[in-house]
């Protein structure tokens, strides 16, 4: 729990939505992403009065979304906040989305006044009983006396250990009844437990494994950025001079530019990455899950290899593979005591197998050499790995991308590079569409230094419209750039290659005009479909103060390159387009 700096007296009498904002502020809580109703008017009410920054979206579900992205952003806790039944539903995508990429976020939701509760009253939901499994843990708060400690537990539990979302239900007559505030001064969960420190004969033995492996490879996950462990990665790879690939929820916990780093992994990662994954003995697995999408047919990913795996979760040790060493701890942690052995017992001699080392460096610098993840450009049409190419430039790897799923988040994931934590923001685990646009707003406001883009699908950016209506609101310089083919990209991709080109249900017919939509929020909105425009396009976005909508239309049949295929092993790649084959 953070540090108590309120200055509220002991004893205060006090309704329960002024004990609630007591509470929020005692956990230095700056700003709330929310949409107002019903059961939660005496929380707004009583939020008319208060310093917390409410920010008004238009839909609940971008509420939990923009709170997510505050969370990536900062690596603080996000809150969101809904009103009972619809309300309180409209966040389970977001809270399921949290969960799967673990994601601190508390949820406030409003809930019917406690003697209705089991009525089907009017705007009544189970959200206790709903939201039990895509929580990390949930409250229903019915007596006023236990609410400051469900909140200050809420955030213990959300930021601590493995990261993920909290949900608080509290109902009406909770936020209307009157009592004495006293100070939560301690938080005691004896079910509770958290292991950060790691096992010292596991980390003395990954720390030998380490420098005995002839071809290691770290497999660096979103737990690096979780644990801010990012400068304890790099020292960990240059120390021992290992190659390092980074999994999507991962990008950026090792810069791009490091030469250390070698590229994504998996279903759309590189052909260098998937065959130093395939080929290596020793994977130095951190804060990562070996998901599916990274492993492909699991029964042949790394076969020849031992497997040092660093999680806080011990869920996720031995789940999907399992680890010759497995270490139960906070990754900064452990990389720290691993680095420590490793500075003590190394000095300055050579890895034992120096010369394996180096020809495993040779293997993985020719496999880059013969695919190289290089953007296509065409004079005739735009092609996306261009646009993902321009914003590139456009962030010299500085700004934060947020982005739905699809084919331009695995485009982006390729292409833009990313040299600090907390850049990429995107949806991993549960592939949201929609996601992208709102996390964007939650960036923004996370960090108003920086430049924001939310790379969008034409799909997933009219799931989220509405929230057009607060960045115009805010003025806020969300630079909004839709990567447009007028398809679902990655379902027509998969319907091309593997249910022989029966497009079904995939076409987007209709895309609103750019500049009459962001015209009619009070911004600038144009669209661009030259190749020789679209640099000066994305620039002029950029120069503008406020907020911009720019839809690029790119070429419509265009696919994502690697590619596994669905039960495939993540050497069977496919690189490029089948080629016709030539009739004599």
């Amino acid at each position: 729990m953070s540090a108590v700096t309120t200055s509220t007296a002991k004893g205060t009498l006090m309704s329960g939505a002024k004990m609630l904002l007591e509470c929020l502020s005692r956990e230095k809580v700056d700003i709330m992403f929310g949409y107002p109703g019903g059961v939660t008017l005496p929380l707004y009410d009583a939020l008319y009065d208060h310093p917390l920054k409410h920010i008004l979206v238009r839909h609940e579900q971008n509420a939990c979304f923009a709170a997510e992205g505050y969370a990536r952003a900062t690596g603080k806790v996000g809150v969101c906040c809904a009103t009972s039944g619809p309300g309180a539903t409209n966040l389970v995508t977001g809270l399921v989305d949290a969960m799967m990429d673990s994601i601190p976020v508390v949820a406030i939701t409003g809930q019917v006044s406690t003697k209705l509760i089991g009525s089907d009253a009017f705007q009544e939901a189970d959200t206790f009983g709903i939201t039990r499994s895509c929580t990390k843990h949930n409250f229903l708060v019915k007596k006023l006396a236990d609410l400051p400690q469900a909140v200050h537990e809420a955030f213990h539990i959300a930021a601590t250990g493995r990261p993920g979302p909290v949900l608080v239900d509290i109902p009406k007559d909770v936020f209307q009844a009157q009592a004495h505030y006293s100070p939560v001064s301690a938080i005691h969960l004896p079910g509770y437990k958290v292991y950060t420190e790691g096992h010292a004969g596991q980390i003395r033995r990954a720390a030998q494994m380490i420098w005995e492996a002839k071809r290691p490879i770290v497999y660096a996950g979103g737990g690096i950025l979780a644990s801010a462990a990012s400068s304890d990665l790099r020292e960990l790879v240059e120390r021992v001079d290992i190659p390092a690939v980074c999994t999507l929820m991962g990008l950026g916990a090792l810069s791009s530019e490091h030469r250390n780093f070698v590229s994504m992994p998996g279903m759309h990662g590189s052909y260098a990455a998937n065959l130093a994954m395939t080929e290596t003995d020793l994977i130095i697995a951190l804060g990562v899950r070996f998901d599916d999408r990274v492993t492909g047919r699991l029964a042949a990913f790394a076969p020849h290899a031992k497997v040092i795996h660093v999680d806080i979760d011990p869920a996720e040790i031995g789940k999907n593979r399992a680890a010759e060493v497995p270490i139960v701890g906070d990754v900064k942690r452990v990389l720290e005591k691993i680095n420590q052995v490793l500075a003590d017992t190394t000095g300055e001699m050579q890895p034992v197998n120096a010369r394996s080392r180096a020809e495993w460096w040779d293997r993985i610098r020719d496999w880059q050499k013969q695919h190289p993840l290089e953007p296509e450009i065409s004079s005739d049409e735009i092609k996306p790995q261009h646009l993902v190419s321009e914003i590139d430039r456009l962030s010299g790897g500085e700004a934060i991308v947020c982005s739905d799923v699809g084919q331009h988040q695995m485009w982006a994931a390729q292409f833009i590079r990313f040299h600090h934590p907390r850049l990429w923001i995107n949806s991993g685990g549960l592939g949201a569409m929609g996601f992208g646009f709102p996390a964007a707003i939650g960036a923004q406001f996370a960090r108003p230094d920086k430049l924001v883009f939310a790379l969008v699908g034409d799909g997933g950016f009219q799931m989220s419209i509405p929230e057009l209506a607060t960045v115009a609101n805010h003025a806020l310089p969300v630079k909004i750039i839709v990567m447009n083919n007028g398809y679902l990209g990655m379902v027509r991709q998969w319907q091309e290659l593997f249910y022989n080109n029966r497009l079904s249900a995939v076409q987007l017919d209709t895309f609103p005009d750019p500049e009459k939509l962001a015209g009619a929020y009070g911004f600038k909105g144009r669209t661009v479909e030259s190749p020789r425009e679209l640099r000066g396009a994305l620039e002029a976005a950029v120069r503008e103060p406020g907020p911009y909508l720019l839809n690029v239309r790119v070429a419509p049949y265009e696919n994502v390159y690697p590619m596994v295929p669905a039960g495939g092993a993540i050497n069977e790649m496919v690189l490029a387009p089948p080629q016709p084959v030539e009739v004599a």
